[in-house]
């Protein structure tokens, strides 16, 4: 019996070791890889009806369904949901809300909106976030499908959601919306989608209200590094091994997202928030990000000699120092408040501009947009509660 036991954990282990095996050679496929990172083909809430709006939990027309064309000529959905403040102050509810678009953007900011990957800007938890951004910030929200999500034609690519983003940037510029009124949000994959339209925009001298990064990594490959499936088995530790192996799946990567490449060339206020508790994308991804903004004000990190056993006394002492006078520069640059049951808020101003991350101890992953302790800190950097 024992040995029958024995036989069958083997032919288990073998067979798991035989699917990721195959999981990872899919990975290296680019057809794959692109279904893997965009998961545009998850189309949750199934045979979703774009024109009603309401279904999803949206007031009565208060979100008007859009389609916006891009340059290499998709079209994609959109939604414009008219800021609660607008809304509430029409005299009865509007019959062609399309038409109020240009009076909303004149009279209230604009948060510009990418999701993550997977599922369309009917989903449920997407409809939270809206509603509370339209609520509580007073603005007005546009949020698009990319390219291949929910009714949008044509398939995902870092260019093509490039385009898309400044596709969704131009539309509301054409309708009257000013760079200034304009907070381009982004969470999860959409922080990469975000940062890449905030950096054309600071290339052409172009200034945003400010850019949110909501739950971001650094880029595709530091994800590959650190993700754990269902937040407990990581994905490539195991070929850790394997060290070509490792470099042979990072060399497939078509789709790079490198954000913290970006950085440099974002120039506008920025705040970037994350959970301790997202599962999906650790929150280190989003400490890295804030370093990198930091790292133009700080002294050039130390870096360890490979064989670091090798360093004589006085040289780990001059490593040491280097490291410390890096820590206390970046502590006086820093302020950091803790905000009791919520998390912490750390703040620095670079070239005159903030730069901000929010670490909060909850919110997990796809429902940190939806609390209100983190709308208060949007408010309060981006300057929607003045009085």
């Amino acid at each position: 019996m024992g040995v029958f036991t024995l036989s069958n954990a083997r032919k288990f282990f073998a067979i798991l070791g035989g699917l990721y095996v195959g999981a990872i050679v899919l990975l290296t496929i680019p057809y794959f890889q692109t279904h893997t990172l965009f998961l545009h083909a998850v189309k949750f809430p199934l045979f979703a009806d774009f024109d009603m709006p309401e279904k999803y939990g949206l007031a009565p027309n208060k979100t008007i369904n859009l389609k916006i064309n891009t340059p290499d000529n998709e079209t994609l959905g959109a939604w414009f949901v008219l800021s609660d403040p607008f809304y509430h102050s029409l005299p009865a509810i509007p019959t062609q809300p399309s038409e109020l678009i240009p009076t909303t953007l004149k009279k209230n900011p604009t948060i510009l909106f990418f999701h993550g990957n997977a599922a369309t800007r009917a989903f449920n938890a997407r409809i939270q976030i809206y509603t509370a951004l339209s609520s509580r910030l007073s603005a007005n929200v546009l949020a698009i499908d990319y390219r291949g999500y929910g009714d949008s034609t044509g398939t995902p690519t870092q260019p093509g959601v490039a385009r898309d983003a400044r596709a969704a940037w131009n539309w509301l510029i054409q309708n009257g919306a000013t760079p200034d009124q304009i907070l381009i949000v982004g969470h999860s994959l959409g922080t990469a989608v975000s940062s890449l339209l905030a950096a054309e925009l600071s290339d052409e001298s172009i200034s945003p209200r400010g850019l949110v990064l909501m739950s971001p990594f650094s880029s595709i490959a530091k994800v590959l590094e650190t993700y754990s499936i269902f937040g407990f088995l990581p994905l490539i530790k195991p070929l850790a091994m394997l060290p070509w192996a490792v470099k042979l799946l990072m060399s497939t990567v078509i789709h790079k997202f490198e954000t913290d490449t970006l950085i440099p060339r974002i120039k506008g206020p920025v705040l970037i928030a994350h959970a301790e508790n997202d599962w999906e994308i650790p929150y280190s991804h989003s400490q890295a990000l804030f370093d990198a903004f930091l790292d133009p004000i700080l002294p050039p990190s130390p870096e360890l000699p490979t064989n670091a056993a090798s360093l004589s006394q006085e040289q780990w002492s001059q490593y040491m120092e280097q490291l410390n006078i890096r820590k206390e520069k970046r502590e006086q640059a820093v302020t950091s408040v803790e905000l009791y049951n919520f998390g912490t808020i750390h703040e620095a101003t670079l070239s005159g501009r903030k730069v901000v991350f929010l670490h909060t101890l909850a919110g997990g992953h796809d429902y940190l947009g939806v609390q209100e302790g983190v709308h208060d800190v949007i408010g309060r950097t981006f300057g929607f509660f003045r009085h």
